[in-house]
Order: structure tokens, then C-alpha cells, then sequence
């Protein structure tokens, strides 16, 4: 059973390690070295989680945590998918025992609903040109908005 509940500052260790799954690199390879986390640009979306802007839901499978989507302001222009200062830029992970089941698309859906009653009206992230998930992204309310590099930008924006 799928149920999803808030991601809290007590989740910051497992949101770290949901961030070392979220850096997707084409296979054959394998995840990047975990030092990665250390790196300024990385470490500006999870640490010091629970500030009163980051929004995000926790996936919760037979009552395991499955992975985690979250959104967090970051201002000044840092992030790959910055546009401003009022859009949150949105990380994902799973589990790789729970990827490819449907539970990512379930997951940012719920994560997208809390960003919208958090009064958010886009949220913005890259990724990788190979990465399947574009298509969940797509059917989740993303669009295609440019490149940044070799990485997609999509952005996906409130009905209201």
C-alpha cells in the first residue's frame, strides 16, 4: 500500500542519501562518489532541511520509506533549474526497489498538490536528456522550458 506523508527536518539523513540517488547519471554507471554531497552546489538542496519554504512528501510503501520529492527556494541564481526567487526547484528519488512501479509519478503528484496549497505557483527542475523519467515529468504537468547545459529545464505551473 502507497500512502505519503510530510518530509520533516528528521528525515535530513535519509534526505541525504534520497540527494545521492537523485544525481542520475546514464547506465552503465553507477552512482556518483558520495563526496559529491559535499559540493556547494549540492548541498544547497537538503542541508539544513525544514526551513519554512521547503515543501516536500515521503513515499511510504507497506510501510517502508520508498524515497522522497521535495522543493526548495534557492535564490541568487544558484541551481541548475533556477528561474528566480519565488520558484522552488524539485529533487526525486526512489528506492531502486521501488523505481519503475509507478510510485515516482504517485510521488510528485502528491508533492506538487503540497507545493501548490504551500501557495508556490511553479516548480522548476533538470534532468539528464537520457533519463526515462522525462515522460513521468511530462505526465506530471512539466514542460520543456530550455537547456542548461546538456540538462533538460521543465517547468511545471499551478491550475490556480
Amino acid at each position: 500500500m502507497l500512502q505519503f506523508r510530510p518530509l520533516l527536518k528528521s528525515d535530513q539523513q535519509s534526505l541525504w542519501h534520497w540527494l545521492h540517488i537523485a544525481l542520475w547519471d546514464p547506465p552503465p554507471a553507477p552512482l556518483r562518489p558520495i563526496e559529491i554531497l559535499q559540493h556547494p552546489g549540492v548541498r544547497i538542496f537538503v542541508e539544513g532541511w525544514g526551513l519554512s519554504t521547503d515543501v516536500g512528501v515521503v513515499a511510504v510503501v507497506n510501510g517502508k520509506d520508498a524515497g522522497a520529492c521535495w522543493m526548495r527556494l534557492v535564490a541568487g541564481g544558484q541551481g541548475l533549474a533556477y528561474i528566480d526567487d519565488e520558484t522552488p526547484q524539485l529533487g526525486i528519488a526512489l528506492e531502486p526497489e521501488f523505481q519503475n512501479r509507478g510510485f515516482g509519478k504517485s510521488m510528485m503528484k502528491a508533492a506538487l498538490a503540497a507545493a501548490w496549497a504551500h501557495g508556490y505557483r511553479k516548480v522548476s527542475l533538470t534532468v539528464h536528456p537520457d533519463n526515462p523519467a522525462r515522460s513521468m515529468y511530462h505526465a506530471c504537468g512539466f514542460a520543456e522550458a530550455g537547456l542548461r547545459g546538456t540538462y533538460h529545464l521543465m517547468v511545471a505551473q499551478s491550475a490556480a
